[in-house]
């Protein structure tokens, strides 16, 4: 991709899945790393797998908390001397029939998928207005976002907000020199769908869900959408802002 040598990229939820290989994808096109997770021991395993690659570091962090939010900004302007990219990636999901869906619950995954996005978008804005010389942002968003699925309500509604509020951050942060798009994946491969899958029927599961689903005939893999990031923050993708970029191998297309 062009234009992403030597660009200061930070990753939330970095540490695993979709999040993991955007930041191998970035290291590999010449940028530099900063991500973090939620989990200590994984954003640890994750920095130190990732190291041979190239500059990158990270942290702990829950992004759905404000004092957080302002350690990871800026713990990753330190380390990068500055962001020029935010891969906000961070996001949650459990399934959960509509009628049985606790409060706890429904607060929980809108405080990490809708309100944690909102903190860090919002905190890496604000320095790259700071740093006078444009960026881009890149929200994690979903197919969920576009179109409803059941037992997922909360995860769905977080989602759509996501969809918003990716537009609205467009539309006010355009005049700035910032580009902020979506990414809307669909099924795949990563540790919390195989962990939801295995609730349900596992492998007979995910097999029945490609085949009646997905036209391609599989499931996604991290890196079919860290690529899809990596052309999002590149050169290449100049005149891309405001959109939601689907990678469903087909799947929205079926009726």
């Amino acid at each position: 991709m062009r234009g992403l040598v030597g660009k200061r990229v930070l990753v939330s939820g970095g540490s695993s899945g979709i999040g993991l290989a955007a930041a191998a994808r970035f290291l590999e096109e010449g940028a530099r790393v900063f991500l973090c997770g939620v989990d200590p021991a994984e954003v640890d395993a994750a920095v130190a797998s990732l190291a041979p690659r190239g500059d990158v570091s990270g942290l702990a962090c829950d992004v759905s908390a404000e004092p957080d939010v302002a350690r990871l900004t800026q713990a990753a302007a330190r380390a990068l001397g500055g962001v020029d990219v935010l891969v906000n990636n961070a996001g949650i999901a459990r399934r959960d029939p509509f009628l049985a869906i606790a409060a706890a619950d429904w607060d929980r995954i809108i405080a990490v998928n809708l309100r944690g996005m909102f903190l860090v978008a919002q905190a890496v804005s604000r320095q790259m207005v700071a740093q006078g010389n444009g960026g881009v942002i890149i929200n994690m968003c979903s197919t969920n976002g576009i179109a409803g699925e059941g037992d997922y309500a909360h995860y769905n509604a977080s989602k759509g907000g996501v969809l918003l509020l990716t537009k609205t951050m467009a539309v006010e942060l355009g005049g700035h020199g910032i580009r902020v798009n979506a990414l809307c994946p669909g099924y795949i491969l990563t540790p919390l769908n195989e962990a939801i899958a295995g609730q349900i029927g596992g492998a007979d599961f995910e097999a029945a869900y490609v085949r009646d689903q997905i036209p391609l005939g599989r499931a996604g893999r991290p890196e079919d959408v860290a690529a899809a990031y990596a052309f999002l923050a590149s050169d290449d993708a100049a005149f891309i802002h405001g959109s939601a970029l689907v990678i469903d191998g087909g799947q929205l297309a079926v009726m």
